[in-house]
């Protein structure tokens, strides 16, 4: 049904409408709220944690607007059980006629630390006596162009009314689960009573969602593995003799994962597998000596990097690893001359190994005969671009690799379409990184030790969440961390690095801070994961609470390259109970798999699920808070659906329509 045969639903807001991925009625009913206003309990502002969100009845005493301030603001005294705090509403200046002394309900953010009194930043408001919308459980759902939150909760309600999607699993394993409704849990997600409505809403959509997705990869498996197109001559004494060229001596799970490679490219089937280990596991030398397979028996092979910069670091090792092989770089800022020339030697073969970034994917670029695929950081590129490049060689085999460490368990439900190899060691020669928790009163300390690192040809990064502050002054942008540390460290070469440069200007300083032309790089979380900076000891984060614990560990991963201690200090925004306990895991432990267990128990199969720790879970769901024992009980569902001789040709059909989806999963 199209969004035009609802109310008030004009051409313009289609569009709008459009930009948030929702063509139909059915899109809207799964456009899921990225949050909800807990508006059922009033709070003491004296007893609220610094950060947190509350609903508080107080009375205003004044409101006077300064126009004169670099952003006009209006600042309002208020009053609770005798506790006086202050308002202050940024760019809005009719809020001081709409404000009279009276009685009033505020929502919003409290600021709360430093012992200079409780306040509140840009609240909801309205006066106690005409309490119409601050009551109740609201959903807060995500905006586009010129829709505002009450069009889109009519829209959903509307919606709701016209269509709801159905369940999928067999009637008899609802009952045997005691599932509820999926229809009744879309309407309470929409429209809940309660948080408790919300948690079991959640749950249940959730459910569904991981049902269809694991069923996506029964169904791909069960087609059957593809028969082996390239048949490999390469001995294990040839493997054996390439592996004695690297400067070390490979870990037993380096080992492990080469033979399993060795096995899989000699077997009757193709290989499709996943290559996951930690930060400095040596998965490039492995996918290397996968290359150097390929290539002994005559084949051609690729590796793809998602960025300019790892695409040049792969392919310096490349041509050193293959001398006697013919090398080639494929990237977007290739010349035009070259590319051509690229692509001829591609296809007649005299090309025998290249590197490159999604230039490589492109329709005129062909092989002669291709049979060896590395994907690195396979996150980045979507299902139908990884298919694309395999595509370009008859019976290609796959490796993709992942340093984004995921517990096995989910690995086996997440990358059901893949044979998966885990290295769990590191090189002995990696270096152990001290992670420390930095409270405010040692900042300048900080600063001094990384300025003195610096004059000892150290590096560091300092990396921020955003690029743009917020108006509650809890988060620092970027650019003004830059001009902050510029202030503070004279003399200190500075560069600042964001994902709104244009991919040239990326790729260039990063190249420069490689090249020691600066000494710390202010970031935010673009820096590239593989981007190898031996000189680069000190990782600086800031509201260190607001990452993920693996987003965290992959961040501390771009130090402790070279032979220096390497350190990570991470910075809290908000000191609550919650924050300290998150970063003690990162901070007690050094195993990323450990700490993605940690991060899936603390976080909930919602948040740790629905961002780039997975790189393969539809985006729709990350809105959804969920436990994660969801997740497994989807995989019970799905092993009886599959096994119980139950009918499922529909769900046949939707899994593999849920597979296609994945295609336009690529991450940031």
């Amino acid at each position: 049904m199209k969004l035009t045969e609802l109310k008030f639903i004009s051409e313009k807001r289609e569009k709008d409408f459009a930009k948030l991925g929702v063509y139909s009625c059915e899109d809207l009913v799964r456009l899921y709220p990225r949050d909800f206003l807990d508006l059922t309990e009033v709070s003491l502002i004296s007893e609220a944690e610094h950060n947190s969100q509350i609903l508080v009845s107080c009375e205003v005493l004044n409101a006077e607007l300064n126009r004169f301030a670099r952003r006009p603001y209006v600042k309002a005294l208020c009053q609770q059980q005798g506790c006086v705090f202050t308002a202050v509403w940024f760019n809005q200046p009719y809020v001081a006629q709409k404000l009279k002394p009276g009685q009033y309900l505020f929502y919003g953010r409290v600021q709360n630390r430093y012992g200079m009194g409780a306040s509140m930043v840009n609240p909801s408001f309205e006066p106690a006596d005409k309490n119409r919308n601050l009551k109740g459980v609201i959903p807060v759902y995500p905006l586009a162009g010129g829709l505002t939150q009450s069009v889109v909760r009519s829209a959903v309600r509307e919606a709701l009314t016209k269509t709801v999607p159905s369940s999928f699993i067999p009637e008899q394993l609802r009952r045997k689960y005691e599932l509820v409704s999926l229809s009744e849990s879309y309407r309470r997600l929409h429209n809940p009573q309660s948080m408790e409505d919300v948690k079991k809403a959640s749950s249940r959509i959730a459910l569904e969602e991981y049902f269809l997705l694991i069923s996506a990869f029964r169904v791909i498996k069960g087609y059957g593995d593809r028969v082996r197109v390239n048949t490999y001559s390469v001995t294990e004494k040839d493997v054996s003799d390439f592996m004695s060229r690297f400067p070390f001596r490979f870990t037993g799970g380096q080992l492990s994962a080469v033979r399993e490679i060795y096995d899989n490219v000699h077997s009757p089937s193709q290989m499709n597998r996943l290559l996951q280990g930690d930060v400095g596991s040596g998965k490039t030398a492995v996918a290397l000596t996968g290359i150097f397979m390929a290539l002994r028996s005559g084949f051609q092979a690729v590796m793809l990097a998602p960025t300019e910069v790892l695409a040049r670091q792969n392919f310096a090792l490349i041509e050193r690893y293959f001398p006697d092989y013919n090398c080639a770089l494929l990237v977007g800022s290739t010349p035009a001359a070259e590319k051509r020339e690229i692509k001829k030697q591609l296809k007649n073969g005299g090309i025998d190994v290249i590197c490159g970034t999604h230039a490589v994917i492109q329709k005129d670029v062909l092989f002669k005969n291709l049979a060896f695929v590395v994907c690195d950081e396979q996150q980045r590129f979507g299902v139908a671009q990884r298919a694309s490049l395999s595509e370009k060689g008859e019976g290609a085999d796959v490796l993709i690799m992942s340093a984004t460490p995921i517990p096995r368990t989910l690995s086996l439900i997440f990358y059901g379409d893949l044979d998966i190899t885990t290295i769990k060691d590191k090189p002995a020669a990696r270096q152990e990184i001290t992670t420390a928790v930095i409270p405010s009163s040692k900042y300048g300390d900080m600063l001094d030790y990384i300025a003195s690192q610096t004059k000892l040809g150290r590096q560091a990064y300092f990396v921020c969440p955003k690029i743009e502050g917020d108006d509650e002054g809890t988060v620092m942008s970027v650019t003004e961390l830059y001009e902050d540390l510029s202030s503070k460290m004279r003399g200190v070469r500075l560069a600042l690095l964001h994902g709104k440069m244009k991919e040239a200007e990326k790729n260039a300083v990063m190249a420069d801070f490689k090249a020691k032309k600066y000494d710390c790089l202010v970031s935010t979380t673009v820096i590239e994961v593989g981007v190898d900076v031996p000189d680069a000891t000190v990782m600086v984060i800031y509201n260190a609470e607001r990452f993920g614990l693996s987003q965290l560990h992959q961040l501390r991963g771009r130090v402790g390259r070279g032979s220096e201690k390497s350190w990570c200090f991470l910075l809290m925004g908000s000191d609550t109970p919650q924050a300290r306990e998150r970063l003690s895991v990162i901070k007690n432990n050094s195993d990323g798999f450990k700490i993605a267990e940690a991060d899936l128990e603390l976080r909930g199969g919602g948040d740790f699920m629905g961002t780039r720790q997975s790189g393969r879970v539809l985006s729709e769901i990350r809105n959804l808070k969920f436990p994660a024992s969801v997740i497994f009980t989807a995989k019970a569902i799905t092993d009886e659906a599959f096994s119980g001789g139950f009918e499922i040709t529909a769900l046949r059909a939707a899994a593999l329509e849920k597979y296609k989806k994945l295609e336009d999963v690529v991450l940031n």
